[in-house]
């Protein structure tokens, strides 16, 4: 029996970002009989373990609010949790899968225990977390750190971009630990004609009429950029974004450099986990903008991809990646994205003839069928 242990996360269907959503798709669509998760999840009050499902253990690990570090407290004292779990149930065959940086030091600290007790320890860096421009200097070092550290103490480097694949290859050249490309995947998801009309009408939107931005509310995922270019043309389309804006310092921010409040195509609908209701908008949007600079696989690109007949991303190695020759792609160079909104006879050639490409390309290399069996040759 195969024991792993998954921390990192916030959880098991725990309505968020990336990490979450990979977790829920990876348990819900692995079928092994012989394998066994343990996955961490973050609560700020005390709760007992519960098995959602066969051979799933979910174990709640307290942590207070201390906002942007309460992710790096809640993955070390799991950390710690499960090493002495398996050491005291005296467990074989186990896996600690650790998502993003968040151990440091620990994993070198832990080692030699890790080695002595036969813990594999693999590790997803996810995307270039010491470029976010959220954090100052020294945490932007402090995330450096934190890569070296991990990268040189795992037993495997699991990416889920080949873009983050070959940086750590150059920058880390004399790393000799093994390394292994895994996307991330998606699902479609069926949609009835009753419930189109009733989530339109609930947000206020007319198919065909408005782009929408999926996404984390940060300045790397380029909204200045997009909202600006998007205010100099006068197509007659709304910019829909969807996402958690509760960065009120980020919001202030943008609305004082850019001013969309005067500009009523610009509509700020908050966050939706309902992938039903989400996969309903994207599907009956004109196109979908993703300003993604930092990250790896975005699990929201491959979403778009899948049901957004036409997608505009930035133009950088992680995008084009995925994209490939089945997107758009916009710089940051002043006029770019604008002029090519207003392009509107080259918007709807490319509606017409890349959104079977984008399709293909997810049924080929992003279901989650093909994902899960690519971990099941690692696990």
């Amino acid at each position: 029996m195969k024991n792993v242990f998954i921390i990192g996360s916030r959880g098991y269907h725990y309505k968020h970002g990336g990490f979450e959503r990979f977790v829920d798709n990876l348990i819900d669509n692995y079928d092994d009989p012989n394998t066994i998760f343990y996955i961490s999840e973050l609560t700020h009050i005390k709760k007992e373990r519960y098995s959602p499902k066969k051979n799933v253990y979910v174990d709640y690990i307290k942590v207070g609010n201390w906002h942007n570090a309460t992710m790096l407290i809640q993955t070390i004292k799991a950390f710690k949790y499960y090493v002495n779990y398996i050491e005291k149930q005296q467990m074989s065959n186990c896996v600690i899968y650790v998502l993003g940086l968040k151990l440091g030091p620990y994993l070198k600290w832990y080692r030699r225990k890790l080695k002595k007790l036969g813990i594999k320890v693999y590790f997803n860096p996810d995307g270039l977390e010491w470029k976010r421009s959220k954090w100052n200097f020294f945490i932007k070092h402090f995330f450096l750190l934190e890569e070296r550290w991990m990268l040189n103490n795992c037993d495997l480097i699991i990416c889920d971009s080949k873009g983050i694949l070959d940086y750590i290859n150059k920058k880390y050249p004399h790393n000799k630990v093994p390394k292994k490309y895994i996307a991330y995947g998606t699902i479609p998801v069926e949609i009835k004609e009753s419930q189109e009309q009733k989530i339109l009408n609930k947000y206020h939107l007319v198919p065909n009429q408005y782009f929408i931005i999926v996404c984390r509310f940060v300045p790397e995922n380029n909204f200045e950029l997009i909202i600006k270019e998007f205010m100099k043309t006068n197509i007659n389309k709304e910019l829909v974004i969807i996402g958690n804006i509760d960065n009120k310092k980020f919001y202030n921010k943008l609305l004082k450099r850019t001013h969309f409040d005067k500009d009523k195509r610009i509509r700020f609908l908050g966050p939706i986990y309902d992938m039903l209701g989400l996969t309903i908008i994207r599907t009956n949007a004109f196109g979908y903008l993703h300003g993604h600079s930092v990250g790896g696989t975005n699990p929201t690109l491959l979403e778009s991809m899948l049901t957004v007949d036409l997608n505009i991303l930035y133009d950088i190695s992680f995008n084009r990646e995925v994209g490939q020759d089945s997107c758009l792609y916009f710089s940051n160079k002043e006029g770019d994205l604008a002029k090519l909104l207003m392009n509107n006879k080259k918007l709807e050639k490319a509606k017409k003839e890349l959104s079977k490409k984008a399709k293909a390309i997810i049924r080929k290399n992003f279901t989650w069928e093909y994902i899960v069996n690519e971990y099941k040759k690692i696990f």
